[in-house]
């Protein structure tokens, strides 16, 4: 399926269980996939939130200078990835996990901060399609306003919406100002 919808591109998994991972690799060599460790709860999404101005306002880079990289203050900033999801500019993201249904969860909320920081941060011409499953649930939602920017969504249907997200002409603008 994945195949038929993204041919002669590159298509992602970055996935919370390294179980998944294995099976899904072991039954579908053609997938890539990577399991990925997301340092925030649920929980913790009101503090979050409210504190990430503060938090992540000095955004540091790295030698390559993406904003994510090596930024440990910033607790929103996804900075353990694989190289390869800093690496391209992605043209669509489906946002759909990790899970964030129970207070212990790691929640969706560095994941959406971390996405919005890349689609802004995109070097190449184009824009980002953000697909964020779940929108019905609190916290999908209030980060999707914060971060991803009602102005910028441009459908949706039931739980899923769609914000098509342009990058900044400013590399400096980038962690300020999302909306």
């Amino acid at each position: 399926m994945w195949e038929s919808f993204n041919p002669r591109g590159t298509t992602l998994f970055l996935e919370e269980d390294p179980k998944w991972t294995l099976s899904a690799l072991q039954r579908f060599p053609i997938l890539r996939a990577s399991t990925v460790r997301y340092p925030t709860r649920l929980s913790e999404a009101h503090a979050l939130l409210s504190s990430y101005k503060t938090d992540c306002a000095n955004a540091r880079t790295d030698t390559a200078g993406h904003p994510l990289k090596g930024h440990r203050q910033c607790k929103l900033a996804l900075d353990e990835m694989p190289d390869e999801v800093y690496d391209h500019d992605w043209d669509v993201v489906m946002i759909d996990g990790p899970r964030g249904y129970f207070a212990a969860a790691p929640g969706r909320m560095a994941v959406i901060y971390s996405v919005a920081m890349m689609a802004r941060a995109r070097k190449g011409s184009g824009v980002t399609h953000v697909f964020l499953h779940d929108v019905d649930r609190e916290v999908e939602k209030e980060y999707a306003k914060e971060f991803l920017c009602m102005k910028y969504r441009v459908g949706g249907i039931g739980k899923l919406w769609h914000f098509v997200i342009p990058p900044v002409d400013n590399a400096s603008d980038i962690t300020h100002g999302f909306c």
